[in-house]
């Protein structure tokens, strides 16, 4: 009869990866932010007041205790948003079109005063997965769009921080699918200029530590 000492040990159970912190930030403000829809159209630079809240979004993330890299919605506002965070942590910033706004289509650079008095408004609102934008994107393929590019970048960063610079919508959207909400109700969520918005992915799901975080310390985003 064998010894205990000589039994077979039982093969140690395999930890479990550590999980990625995706750490969302809208752009700051632009002059037309809250007056006009304008989508991806080029041109749209951070107003003074933006470029402030980007600084400051900077400053806060630099307490950070590290960062794998950043990642930005190749329009002109994501990446002034971005460029003083990648100072403050001395990393680049790369493009990503996943991050890039919902495509309005023809409603691209129309006055939200006047396209609150068409009919389709009550269902941008209250039922957004049923919508698209005409000649333009679905709230549906935005937030699939949105959802495949934070994986992409959670697989490419396993156990990291990765901050990625995108829009309200999108990032709302992100926040619906992680939390299991219906994207029906993802308008209830708000994302505020230069704010952070910080998921956490592991193998059991994603945990969400904030939203629409505007001030304070970020440097204890990690799941309890």
């Amino acid at each position: 009869m064998p010894s205990p000492s000589s039994a077979p040990k039982k093969p140690a159970k395999p930890s479990a990866p550590p999980p990625t912190l995706l750490i969302l930030v809208r752009h700051g403000q632009t002059p037309t932010t809250g007056k006009v829809l304008p989508g991806r159209a080029p041109g749209l630079h951070l107003a003074e007041q933006g470029l402030e809240q980007a600084r400051t979004a900077a400053e806060r993330l630099s307490k950070l205790t590290k960062v794998d890299a950043i990642y930005a919605s190749p329009l002109e506002r994501t990446r002034e948003t971005a460029a003083p965070i990648s100072k403050a942590l001395g990393l680049p910033v790369k493009a990503d079109r996943g991050l890039l706004e919902a495509d309005f289509g023809d409603w691209t650079g129309r006055e939200l005063k006047d396209l609150m008095k068409l009919p389709e408004w009550n269902t941008v609102q209250r039922a957004p997965s049923t919508f698209r934008f005409p000649s333009g994107e679905s709230f549906l393929e935005m937030q699939t769009r949105i959802v495949g590019a934070l994986d992409r970048l959670r697989e490419r960063h396993p156990g990291g921080v990765v901050i990625a610079v995108s829009h309200a919508d999108p990032i709302k959207a992100a926040v619906a699918h992680a939390m299991g909400t219906h994207l029906d109700l993802f308008q209830r969520i708000v994302i505020s200029p230069c704010s952070v918005t910080a998921i956490a992915y592991h193998g059991g799901g994603p945990v969400v530590l904030t939203v629409n975080s505007t001030g304070g310390s970020l440097g204890d985003l990690r799941p309890s």
